[in-house]
């Protein structure tokens, strides 16, 4: 049976370590170039300057209208172009070939597959835990920084001009650095979890892979996705089957080591990469791997989590 492609079919609602950091991620993207900068005021923009007219103006004819064409009068539709018509070969005559084999449709709910997991709630769990810690650290951080600036405010009459510059110049490389050190470390548990999924991914999506076991072992040639089926019977679902398979095939996945880089890791060739795999899959192909696409990032299980 032919790739089944789950790059479409489920929602982004469970992935649990997309890492959305709270207030870390939401201020890294606003224009005060901090997690934790409170938003300055803007001021107000200048009222125009109302410039009244001199009480003697000297008259000024009107310019004369310029009479339009009838064809650019607006609301009128104008005619399309006539444009030239090269002539086209007509394709030769096709000889008749073997029909197809009658189609036999099964129906999954990857959703549903994902939820009964086990390897998956394990992601959950454990890339959901270093994700909530490091939201308790963004926020411990932005506490004690609004602190030292709240400090420095009070302090700052019985200062001098240069050690309110020094240690405001300190604050602003305590906030550049802590950016750097929790967007790093955001992009750590992002990519454990691109690594972690992915392994289920192959697991389900590989030709030789788990739906196509399940779908062959029922002389199914089609798998459509549930949400795309209106109405179907109970033995043409094959969710809870591919659901089982999966837990016994992959009860567990690798997930690399809080706080270790998965791209260094990758360069370590401890194990295969995704380099490895584009490679193989170009070959297969009989593609050149430099010329071969890079692999997308829209997988089914990763948008589902």
């Amino acid at each position: 049976m032919s790739r089944i492609s789950l790059m479409r079919a489920v929602s982004a609602s469970a992935l649990l370590v997309a890492v959305s950091f709270g207030g870390a991620a939401h201020a890294q993207s606003s224009g005060n170039g901090g997690w934790f900068v409170p938003k300055a005021p803007h001021a107000e923009a200048p009222a125009p300057v109302a410039h009244s007219a001199p009480r003697h103006a000297v008259p000024v004819a009107a310019p004369a209208a310029v009479p339009q064409e009838e064809d650019d009068a607006p609301g009128v539709p104008q005619a399309p172009p006539v444009l030239p018509l090269p002539p086209i070969p007509t394709p030769s005559q096709i000889a008749k070939e073997a029909a197809p084999p009658p189609i036999v449709i099964g129906v999954i709910n990857v959703p549903a597959v994902m939820q009964i997991s086990s390897a998956a709630q394990e992601i959950q769990q454990v890339l959901g835990a270093r994700r909530d810690k490091l939201a308790q650290a963004v926020q411990k951080e932005e506490a004690a920084w609004r602190g030292e600036q709240q400090r420095l405010q009070a302090q700052a009459r019985s200062l001098s001009a240069e050690q309110i510059q020094l240690r405001e110049r300190h604050l602003q490389e305590r906030r550049a650095k802590d950016q750097r050190d929790f967007s790093n470390q955001a992009r750590i548990i992002q990519e454990a979890a691109q690594v972690a999924f992915h392994q289920i991914e192959r697991e389900l999506e590989q030709p030789n892979g788990i739906i196509a076991a399940v779908a062959g072992a029922h002389n199914m040639n089609m798998v459509l996705h549930a949400e795309q089926v209106v109405l179907h019977v109970g033995e043409q679902d094959i969710t809870e089957e591919v659901a089982n398979q999966l837990n016994k095939t992959l009860p567990h996945v690798f997930i690399p080591a809080e706080g270790v880089d998965p791209e260094k890791l990758a360069k370590s060739g401890k194990m295969p990469t995704t380099a490895d795999e584009q490679r193989i899959m170009a070959q297969a192909a009989n593609v050149p791997a430099a010329a071969a696409p890079a692999p997308k990032n829209d997988s089914v299980v990763r948008q589902h989590h």
